[in-house]
């Protein structure tokens, strides 16, 4: 099951059938421990839509409403190498050495909603910033209950040369304006997610790719379930 945000409302896809949800506010709708099963019967009793690919093209929103976004650091262990590189003139790769290992995950605040762009709206980079990077990421829907109730894909754009020069300047490298992306639905299962899903990143300029790279969420190195109990 696949929801959408739409400015017509919400819009949930089921084997490529469509239902449009016209009066749910959607932060008291998503907000469910049980909405897979919710979202199935909904479409059990609604007849479905011709036009939803229509709306997906036009009306489509970031699927985020109040929440807050937040983001786990230094989960690969390629991620603590690359940090502790890139921090260690400053003196700041012990840091990452050691959140790697230790009991409690790198956590931080991403963005609140209004700064969240959706899928295939633009991003944004800091103006003192010379290095910056997009980094594709799994991005869990976790209910108010601490339940992981959905998934969705998350670009945590980043600014490698303001926090390699000093770990405290995180903040300032990860949390501004269109710094965060997320969409462009929300996959609903009943399944656990497959440690087979791959992560893929392409950046292309003037349509010729210039780097592409993937990997497998099962590199990730705490499970999904911890890093939700931490929030």
């Amino acid at each position: 099951m696949k929801i959408y945000k739409t400015k017509s409302g919400i819009l949930l896809e089921h084997q490529e059938s469509y239902y449009l949800l016209k009066s749910h506010d959607w932060d008291r709708y998503i907000n469910d421990d049980n909405l897979y099963e919710k979202t199935m019967d909904e479409i059990g009793e609604m007849p479905p839509i011709k036009n939803g690919p229509e709306l997906i093209a036009n009306e489509l929103e970031a699927p985020i409403q109040n929440q807050e976004v937040w983001a786990s650091g230094v989960t690969y262990y390629n991620s603590k190498l690359g940090r502790q590189e890139e921090s260690k003139d400053a003196g700041g790769g012990s840091f990452y050495a050691h959140v790697y290992e230790a009991e409690r995950p790198e956590l931080f605040f991403k963005s609140p909603a209004h700064r969240v762009v959706g899928h295939g709206k633009k991003v944004r980079i800091r103006k003192d910033s010379s290095w910056d990077v997009p980094e594709p990421e799994l991005t869990l829907l976790i209910s108010s209950n601490g339940k992981i109730i959905g998934y969705t894909v998350g670009n945590d754009m980043s600014s490698r040369s303001i926090e390699g020069e000093n770990p405290l300047y995180l903040p300032q490298a990860k949390s501004y304006d269109g710094s965060t992306a997320l969409g462009p639905c929300i996959l609903v299962t009943n399944m656990t997610l497959s440690k087979n899903t791959k992560i893929n990143l392409e950046i292309s300029r003037a349509n010729k790719v210039v780097f592409g790279g993937s990997i497998g969420i099962d590199q990730i190195k705490r499970s999904f379930e911890e890093l939700a109990s931490f929030l």
